[in-house]
């Protein structure tokens, strides 16, 4: 991966013009395997990752550190914000440390289309909450891309605008019941990568992610029209704490 890491793209990647959504942020799932032999001969390399996470912070972003729980990563950044051009550079800025990229999510923070509209301060606050959310630090952290059936008999994009409401509405309602205990991030990729949504999950209890899930897998929009991408789950940590988990020093 060394041809990917050049000093000048990095250079090259922070010139860029910003490149701002007209709705909502821009919204990095990124994936980490650790090289452990180029970490050895890198003592300084978790303190260039802290760096770059900081002077993304201190840009108006922000940045989620996750240690990866399993094998199909060991590290997990989410980084989110107002500008694509600085989350691209971001990105790059990471591969000047020892880890090999394993897989990344892009998509947009966005309201839901059955989402009531009004004035009310209660509304107000909820639309600001989804297109631009400061992520509370959580214990666990969850993420999983989704995407609607479009199977014969049971095709969501052939369903009337109403009825779709009416689905999601009771869908909505038992995420409602998990307030205080588990904060959901939906964030729209139609058209910017391989499923629909992205779902990001953050809790103090790990059992409370997997209650959601379950008790959501009997609601009609999931058990009749969703399907579902891989699950990663971790420990969400101070940038330091979880690189020097996965073997980062510095």
């Amino acid at each position: 991966m060394a041809s990917l890491r050049p000093t000048s793209l990095v250079a090259m990647a922070s010139d860029l013009p910003s490149v701002e959504p007209s709705v909502g942020w821009g919204v990095l799932h990124l994936f980490y395997r650790v090289d452990r032999a180029a970490a050895s001969h890198d003592p300084t390399a978790a303190k260039r990752v802290v760096e770059a996470v900081g002077a993304l912070e201190a840009s108006g972003h922000q940045a989620l550190t996750v240690a990866v729980l399993g094998h199909k990563a060991d590290l997990a950044i989410m980084a989110l914000g107002p500008d694509l051009a600085r989350l691209q550079a971001f990105q790059m800025e990471l591969l000047d440390a020892p880890l090999e990229p394993v897989w990344s999510y892009v998509s947009l923070t966005e309201v839901s289309e059955y989402t009531p509209r009004g004035t009310n301060e209660r509304t107000e606050k909820y639309i600001e909450d989804r297109l631009h959310p400061h992520l509370p630090r959580k214990a666990v952290w969850c993420f999983y891309p989704m995407s609607k059936r479009r199977d014969a008999g049971a095709n969501w994009y052939e369903l009337p605008f109403e009825e779709r409401r009416r689905i999601m509405g009771g869908h909505g309602r038992i995420g409602r019941t998990y307030a205080g205990r588990v904060l959901q991030l939906i964030t729209g990729s139609v058209g910017l990568d391989d499923w629909e949504w992205g779902v990001t999950l953050l809790a103090d209890d790990p059992v409370s992610l997997k209650e959601i899930v379950y008790e959501m897998r009997f609601d009609e929009a999931s058990a009749r029209y969703a399907e579902f991408g891989p699950f990663v789950t971790g420990l969400l940590l101070e940038p330091a704490d979880a690189l020097s988990r996965v073997g980062l020093a510095g």
